[in-house]
């Protein structure tokens, strides 16, 4: 996957869930709409993927709702949580 550099599997599950969370978001989300576009990326993503998302989220909800309102690259975000290389 060349959109996703790094450690593979979870490198490119990561980028794909912010990359439907922003597009979810909008332009410019606020906080509330930051955390229910990731809320709705997972419920996107189907059963086994989801359950994958809703892990991620709850250790590292606070960075990737920061990374979507400041409208960080899906990569950086993944590789700032340790996911992806940067």
């Amino acid at each position: 996957d060349a959109a996703a550099p790094g450690r593979g599997k979870k490198c490119s599950l990561c980028t794909k869930i912010l990359e439907k969370a922003q597009a979810m978001a909008g332009e410019d989300p606020d906080e509330a709409a930051a955390q229910a576009a990731l809320g709705k990326a997972c419920r996107a993503l189907g059963k086994r993927l989801g359950r994958f998302c809703q892990r991620l989220l709850r250790r590292y909800r606070e960075q990737l709702r920061e990374a979507l309102q400041n409208g960080d690259a899906p990569a950086a975000a993944c590789a700032a949580i340790g996911f992806c290389r940067a």
